[in-house]
């Protein structure tokens, strides 16, 4: 199981380290005969990496066998067998960390006093996150989702549960004392933790919340506290325990829906943007735009990505072999743009064709 990515955790990853800190970026395949190439473009870029180590005169010995030994562990750790789109390994001293990613990423070895955070934080971007919270009497559950995983979250107090067996049951019944199970004190106080706890995950990792459950408990739940306001409920039970394909299925429409009405928001806000002048389109000028922290709204097409060489004042078009070409200009567009504070979107393929699939709202 991969670390989940959340904002505190690509905070984490963008601190300094001691140098030598150490990237590996690879583009993985999800299914044979594709995948049948991933071990051993692996084992090519570790050779790669070793040999930079072993090439820097800045590394001493001791770092080096440190760092090689993390290098050694991680790779020990990569399961190319359920591989995503890519693959993301950071080894420094005393540390290192695997990351699998929904989104393709260029071949890369970096060394420096920092991790190669950009390919990383755009796949984040483009997974659209969300929660997904499964409510019974017994069993409260909260869902680490996205458009292909669905991961139970077991932190922040989740999940709540509790005995429903009443010791006292027989008698409550015989003098017509027994609440139903959703008007009970018990159970009440049990939804009011659960929406506590809510409320403090929400707060750290605001994403689209999406409530599951027999209408009595998705009821209380809305009675107990308030929910953010585009919040989306589901009457279906069963789900407090998963498992994670139920939920990601039960999900799916809900999600689905939701993405075609915010992609169509979003076009209209594009729209409106050009007509104040307020609008930046195709790669040069959102380049631009990111660089000089004017970007309030960024657009991406989803499997955007080019490979440019960047002259300083404008990019041209490259190939991956040149020396001096940038494989992940559209990643490091996201990064920066999420830096100075702007709102990124991805969209589906083809929605920005006239922009040449990237565009920008201005802040001026």
């Amino acid at each position: 199981m991969y670390p989940a990515l959340s904002t505190g955790v690509l905070a984490e990853l963008r601190r300094p380290r001691p140098y030598p800190a150490v990237s590996l970026l690879m583009p993985t395949h999800r299914r044979e005969p594709d995948n049948a190439q991933d071990a051993v473009r692996l084992r090519n870029l570790l050779a790669r990496a070793e040999k930079q180590l072993q090439d820097d005169p800045g590394v001493t010995r001791e770092r080096r066998a440190d760092v090689l030994g993390q290098l050694e562990r991680a790779v020990a750790e990569v399961d190319l067998v359920h591989a995503e789109d890519g693959l993301v390994i950071y080894v420094a001293p005393g540390e290192h960390q695997v990351w699998t990613v929904a989104r393709a990423v260029p071949e890369r070895v970096v060394v420096a006093d920092t991790f190669l955070t950009r390919n990383l934080v755009a796949a984040r971007s483009a997974e659209r996150p969300y929660w997904a919270l499964a409510v019974a009497a017994d069993r409260i559950s909260l869902w680490d989702g996205g458009p292909e995983r669905a991961a139970e979250h077991t932190a922040d107090g989740f999940p709540l549960t509790r005995s429903l067996e009443d010791p006292d049951a027989e008698r409550k019944e015989r003098v017509g004392d027994l609440p139903s199970t959703f008007r009970d004190e018990d159970t009440r106080t049990f939804f009011r933790e659960a929406h506590e706890a809510l409320k403090a995950v929400l707060a750290a990792e605001p994403r689209p919340l999406y409530v599951i459950g027999e209408a009595p408990a998705v009821s209380l739940l809305e009675e107990t506290g308030s929910l953010p306001q585009d919040t989306v409920t589901l009457h279906q039970g069963g789900l407090g325990r998963g498992p994670e394909e139920a939920v990601r299925k039960a999900v799916a429409p809900l999600l689905a829906a939701h993405e075609e009405a915010a992609t169509a928001g979003l076009l209209a806000e594009l729209d409106s943007a050009r007509g104040r002048r307020e609008y930046a389109g195709g790669l040069d000028e959102v380049h631009q735009a990111a660089k000089e922290g004017r970007i309030r709204l960024l657009a991406v097409e989803e499997h955007y990505r080019t490979v440019v060489r960047d002259y300083g004042d404008h990019l041209e078009p490259a190939d991956a072999s040149d020396l001096d070409s940038r494989e992940d200009i559209v990643d490091e567009i996201v990064e920066q743009a999420l830096e100075k504070g702007a709102e990124v979107r991805f969209v589906p393929d083809d929605s920005l064709a006239d922009a040449n699939r990237i565009a920008a709202v201005l802040r001026f």
